[in-house]
């Protein structure tokens, strides 16, 4: 019932921060927070229509440190009950249709491997055939070095793609939040309008 602010160290009861959009009522200090409370936080009530919800991450180089990536994929999709970290599709924001996509930081701390790059991919691919604003919400930690080289090519993957939504003239929000770093700052993070 009760949390304690990690900058302030005020012991807040949750459902007040939750009221408050998850941030501290005495410091103003931002939680972070998971990918469908963004989601609810920022869309029309019941306007979220989730799009490439079943692709998983593969293992290409049958990584293995203290455990194999396929086990840590699969208790990360336990715990945080996605398949990868970010969730995307399409939405309306005060009636205007997006397309949307929400980092999870939960989630390997939303490390870009393949999935993540070809959703994110996707949603920019999505605003440019439908000619609706894009907003991506980041939130990671960087590369998924369990991936290798198919993590790092996403980076250009996700640029190139915004470089053909740019063209068009289309409007791409980019919102970062705690944390965004490395590799997904150095691309998509940094290249919004706004």
């Amino acid at each position: 019932l009760w949390m304690r602010c990690q900058d302030c160290g005020e012991m807040l009861y949750r459902k007040t921060v939750a009221e408050n959009f998850h941030v501290c009522p005495k410091c103003q200090q931002h939680f972070r927070i998971d990918a469908r409370t963004r989601i609810q936080i920022l869309v029309d009530p019941g306007s979220f229509e989730e799009h490439d919800d079943a692709l998983e991450s593969a293992d290409p180089l049958k990584f293995k440190d203290l455990k194999t990536y396929k086990s840590r994929l699969l208790d990360q999709q336990k715990r945080t009950r996605l398949k990868d970290a970010v969730v995307s599709g399409k939405a309306f924001i005060k009636g205007r249709p997006v397309s949307l996509a929400v980092m999870d930081a939960n989630f390997i701390m939303a490390s870009m491997g393949a999935v993540v790059g070809e959703k994110i991919t996707r949603a920019i691919e999505r605003a440019t055939e439908e000619e609706i604003t894009l907003i991506i919400c980041c939130a990671s930690g960087g590369a998924r070095m369990m991936e290798g080289l198919v993590s790092l090519m996403q980076m250009a993957k996700t640029s190139a793609a915004l470089a053909r939504f740019h063209e068009t003239g289309g409007l791409y929000i980019s919102l970062l939040t705690d944390p965004t770093t490395a590799g997904v700052a150095a691309s998509f993070a940094t290249l919004g309008d706004i």
